[in-house]
């Protein structure tokens, strides 16, 4: 049993050192050079589905949120930087994540919550970008998050 144990903790110490070569490798190389044109620089989104969750109480309860419409500007794909602007009046920074077909951008909120929105590549179909929007937050010490469906469009 003790050769047993010592072999598990050998391949325990063997996946760890592994998974840590992994994460800390040097990212993959990406298709295009700096300076390059990366695509939209600029989207419009709407965000007509989804649903919104409470915890109160020791139970989620959840219902459909309100439409939600949002601009991502100022995309600056090799700095990994964009702006968020609601209602037309810019406002927070957002870092991105580059993920093959899809953009990740990343708000990190004053309180340490997050909001992240994925923007997808252009459907030929429709000449939109599909898109997901999550909200993660607390209200009153009480989990409180969203997630909606919709699409954006890119502007020039």
């Amino acid at each position: 049993m003790k050769r047993d144990f010592e072999m598990l903790n050998c391949r325990t110490w063997a996946a760890i050192v592994a998974l840590a070569a992994v994460l800390t490798a040097s990212p993959p190389a990406v298709a295009h050079e700096e300076g390059q044109d990366n695509g939209p620089t600029h989207f419009i989104c709407d965000f007509a589905k989804g649903y919104a969750w409470t915890y109160e109480e020791g139970k989620y309860r959840s219902e459909p949120p309100s439409e939600l419409k949002l601009e991502i500007g100022s995309i600056d794909l090799d700095h990994q930087s964009a702006s968020l602007i609601i209602d037309g009046q810019g406002g927070a920074d957002l870092k991105i994540v580059r993920a093959i077909n899809a953009n990740h951008f990343l708000e990190v909120v004053n309180e340490g919550f997050l909001n992240l929105t994925t923007i997808y590549d252009r459907d030929a179909a429709t000449g939109k970008y599909p898109a997901v929007h999550s909200r993660h937050f607390g209200l009153f010490g009480q989990p409180v998050f969203a997630q909606y469906a919709g699409s954006c469009v890119a502007q020039p």
